[in-house]
């Protein structure tokens, strides 16, 4: 399937009057191998840190690994052998590796930040916005050892590894492995309001 169908096939319904930036983004597991310009990679970053946080803490912090990079293969080489292994079978393609870090404590007195995995998660959707202007798909993973990751790169206690982000341009969904083709080749769908937007806990609104 060429890339613009299935980018059709994802596109998120325009009648639901949503941004068109919002609708476009979605968590393909195929990456091209064509490599992420270092301008294009810094643009998504800054998207990055102008997420709202709490007190402005900014608590986020990103590993960033560059697959074949002289600078930054290590880093990914990191990164990857954290994956678990049903992870490492797609995401090998992706040209790029990162890790999401939250801070635990506020900075100005060392007391806990309770919301800061929920901040990196915002910075983490604005990084994804960015990247989808650009033209470059993300997908987020929760299946890697945060042991493995906070050793490999001395991460300190004070710090919780949250993430581990694959980036890229849309690749061929015929490269994937069998097992994931055909949800890489679905249409995408969403709960409706009433299940998550509440009046009273479990009392759906309708608007």
């Amino acid at each position: 399937m060429p890339d613009s169908s299935l980018e059709t096939l994802k596109h998120g319904p325009a009648s639901s009057g949503v941004n068109d930036l919002i609708l476009k983004r979605w968590s393909p597991r195929a990456f091209a191998a064509k490599p992420i310009s270092k301008h294009n990679l810094r643009k998504i970053f800054t998207a990055a840190t102008w997420a709202a946080s709490s007190y402005n803490e900014q608590p986020w912090r990103f590993l960033l690994g560059i697959k074949d990079d002289p600078d930054h293969g290590e880093v990914y080489k990191k990164i990857f052998s954290s994956l678990v292994e049903f992870n490492q079978q797609w995401a090998q393609s992706a040209p790029v590796l990162y890790a999401s870090v939250a801070k635990k404590t506020f900075s100005t007195n060392g007391s806990p930040n309770k919301v800061a995995t929920h901040d990196v998660g915002a910075a983490s959707a604005t990084a994804c916005l960015q990247a989808i202007e650009l033209g470059i798909h993300t997908h987020g993973m929760g299946g890697f050892d945060a042991d493995t990751l906070r050793a490999s790169f001395a991460i300190p206690s004070d710090f919780e590894p949250v993430a581990v982000w694959a980036l890229g341009y849309l690749g061929d969904p015929e490269s994937l492995p069998e097992h994931f083709k055909e949800p890489e080749l679905a249409p995408r769908s969403r709960k409706e309001l009433d299940e998550f937007v509440f009046m009273g806990w479990g009392e759906g609104i309708t608007f």
